[in-house]
């Protein structure tokens, strides 16, 4: 875990309220692992007060890409970085998604902003020489993200684009791609979405890692403030920034 300065590189406007921060830091981006997060100071001054946690969306050589909307005036102010500006990063921190395992097809199920960590790990499961389908939905056309996808399938709750309906109803619509194949299902996206996907998967005997999400302050794990209730009895509760942000969703009541 390091904190840096980090100059930025560029700032990429993907449309729908949605951008990508290229961020150059050699040291950090050599030691990311698909899944992981950045806590960002977005500010010189104590306004916002605390850091933001960010998924790796990618990593290319020296430089690290965070994807985000804007919604308050921490992403605002990140929306509005020039090249060459830089920003305090500290990473990377939790744990990530666990890629290199016995299965032939990796099963990406992404609901709205949560396609931000897949860019990345689609990278690596190719160099690993997976397979990949991709689901992801959103609650209307506007909430589709398929960057660095492959292999897509969509859904929208409005019916606005691709089936009319959760993602999971369109990953259930489409099982027929996960018969007869060694499967594992990586996903990230609303608590909603995850629960639904939790009970598919138990269902259909399916292994799956998911990506939750909350709220942070420091990162990792001094100031207890991101808990998870866990499924084992000896340990009630687990800490996202610390146990996660990546879990196998049997471990973990959502």
């Amino acid at each position: 875990m390091l904190t840096t300065e980090a100059p930025v590189a560029k700032t990429i406007e993907l449309g729908n309220n949605i951008y990508l921060l290229k961020i150059l830091s050699p040291n950090i981006a050599s030691n990311i692992k698909p899944g992981q997060f950045l806590n960002v100071r977005v500010s010189e001054t104590y306004y916002p007060l605390l850091r933001r946690p960010f998924s790796v969306c990618d990593v290319t050589g020296d430089h690290i890409f965070i994807m985000f909307n804007v919604l308050g005036e921490g992403t605002k102010i990140l929306a509005h970085k020039h090249k060459g500006q830089t920003i305090d990063i500290l990473g990377p921190l939790g744990n990530g998604f666990t890629y290199a395992d016995d299965f032939e097809t990796a099963v990406i199920v992404a609901g709205g902003l949560g396609a931000a960590p897949f860019p990345y790990l689609i990278r690596e499961l190719k160099r690993n020489k997976k397979n990949i389908i991709s689901f992801v939905g959103g609650k209307t056309e506007s909430d589709v993200i398929t960057y660095g996808m492959e292999n897509i399938f969509i859904s929208t709750d409005d019916g606005s684009l691709g089936l009319k309906g959760t993602v999971v109803n369109l990953l259930n619509r489409n099982i027929n791609l996960l018969k007869n194949e060694k499967v594992k299902i990586f996903s990230c996206g609303p608590n909603a979405m995850l629960r639904a996907l939790k009970e598919f998967c138990l269902k259909n005997n399916l292994e799956c890692e998911v990506s939750t999400e909350c709220a942070m302050a420091c990162g990792f794990g001094i100031c207890q403030g991101c808990p998870i209730e866990s499924t084992h009895n000896h340990e009630k509760y687990l800490l996202v920034c610390k146990d996660g942000p990546v879990f196998n969703v049997k471990d973990v009541e959502i």
